[in-house]
C-alpha cells in the first residue's frame, strides 16, 4: 500500500531536559524529563549510538528498511537518483526544556573528510510555540571572532563569553530560522520548534561542561582544533536568515528563508477548504484542528492535533480537508 502512515512518538534518550510541549501536542503524558525531541520518520541514528533514533512503522518495520527495499515508491524516481536510498531529511520536534549548548554542524565536505558522510548537517527551526517570560534563540556571532579566541573559551570552557558573542533574537510562534552549517547557535529555554535538517546527528559541541559527560562528546573524536575548523566565525546579520510568517496567509505558505531549499523545504498548510498536494516523500506534522487527508488510490485517513505522518512518493497526489493547520516537510526538489 502506498498510503500516508501515521507515526508513533519516537523520543530517543537526550542529554538536556524538555519534552512536556510534545505531550501537549500529541494529548499524551509523558514520564520522561530527558524526552526533548521526538525524531519524526526518522532513518537516521544517534552518533554512536546506532540502536537509537530509528522510526518504527505500524506493521513492525524500521522505516529505514522499507526505503532501502523499495526507494523509488517512497522517494521517487528523480529523488533516487540524486540521493540513493536516503530521505535526505531528517525532522524533529524539539522542545527546549532547558538552554542548549553552544555548538554548530558540520557541513558536507568537512562530514566526508572526517565523519565518511554524504551529508553534513544542515537545519532550520519553524516555531510552533513558546512558554516562559523571554523565550529566545542565539544564531551565529554578532561580531566576527578569531579562531584564537574560540579555542580559548573552548579551552576554558567560558560558557559566558561564547553565548554572549552569539545574537541574541525573541521568538514566537510563526518565526522561522535558517542555521547553515558551521554556524555556531543554541536555543533557549521554552522554544518549541519543529526541525529540519539533512539526515545526520554531528554535533559539534564547544559549550560542553554541564551538558555532556566529556569533551570527547562534544568534538565527536576530531579533537577541537579540528572542529573549529568547520565553524564560522564570521559575523552574521540574524535577519538574513529569520523569516516572520505568522502574519502571512494563504492555503500553502512557505516558511523558511532564502538558501535553506537547497536542503529542505516546508509549508505552512491551511485547506480552505480542500487543499491538493503534488506527488512527494514528505513529513506531515498537524498542529491543530481536525479533518481528513485522501491519497490517489482511495485510502482517506482522519487527520487531528498531535498527529504526525510520513508520506510516500507513491501516494501519488493528495488532498487535505478540514479546519487544519499542518506542517509539511520535504528534501530538497529535484528537478
Amino acid at each position: 500500500m502506498s498510503a500516508p502512515i501515521k507515526l508513533s512518538a519516537n523520543q530517543p534518550p537526550q542529554f538536556y531536559r524538555g519534552g512536556a510541549a510534545i505531550a501537549a501536542l500529541r494529548g499524551s503524558t509523558s514520564d520522561s524529563t530527558f524526552g526533548p525531541e521526538d525524531w519524526v520518520a526518522s532513518t537516521t541514528t544517534l552518533h554512536g549510538r546506532p540502536g537509537n533514533g530509528l522510526t518504527k512503522l505500524p506493521d513492525g518495520r524500521w522505516l529505514r528498511d522499507a526505503v532501502i527495499a523499495d526507494p523509488e515508491r517512497w522517494l521517487g524516481a528523480k529523488h533516487v537518483a540524486a540521493f540513493a536510498d536516503s530521505t535526505a531529511l531528517l525532522v524533529k520536534l524539539l522542545d527546549a526544556g532547558q538552554r542548549l549548548p553552544v555548538h554548530f554542524h558540520p557541513s558536507d565536505t568537512f562530514a566526508r573528510k572526517h565523519f565518511d558522510s554524504h551529508f553534513g548537517k544542515t537545519e532550520a527551526w519553524i516555531v510552533v510555540g513558546t512558554s516562559g517570560e523571554d523565550p529566545r534563540v542565539y544564531p551565529g556571532f554578532r561580531e566576527t571572532v578569531s579562531a584564537a579566541t574560540v579555542d580559548e573559551w573552548v579551552r576554558e570552557q567560558d560558557s559566558d563569553a561564547m553565548l554572549g558573542a552569539l545574537n541574541s533574537v525573541p521568538v514566537r510562534p510563526g518565526d522561522t530560522v535558517y542555521i547553515p552549517a558551521g554556524l555556531p547557535h543554541a536555543i533557549g529555554q521554552g522554544v518549541f520548534v519543529v526541525e529540519l535538517q539533512q539526515p545526520t546527528d554531528f554535533s559539534l559541541t564547544i559549550e560542553w561542561r554541564d551538558f555532556l559527560p566529556s569533551p570527547e562528546r562534544g568534538h565527536l573524536g576530531i579533537g577541537f582544533e579540528t572542529a573549529i575548523e568547520a565553524l564560522d566565525i564570521t559575523a552574521r546579520d540574524p535577519e538574513t536568515i529569520i523569516k516572520h510568517t505568522a502574519e502571512l496567509a494563504g492555503p500553502t505558505v512557505d516558511l523558511l528563508a532564502a538558501g535553506s531549499s537547497a536542503f529542505f523545504r516546508a509549508d505552512r498548510l491551511h485547506p480552505a477548504p480542500t487543499l491538493a498536494l503534488d506527488p512527494s516523500f514528505a513529513v506531515l506534522v498537524v498542529l491543530d484542528g481536525q479533518g481528513r487527508l485522501d491519497s490517489e488510490d482511495g485510502v482517506a485517513c482522519e487527520l487531528s492535533k498531535g498527529d504526525t505522518l510520513v508520506v510516500p512518493y507513491a501516494a501519488g497526489q493528495i488532498e487535505v480537508s478540514g479546519e487544519l493547520t499542518i506542517i509539511r516537510c520535504r528534501p530538497p526538489e529535484v528537478r
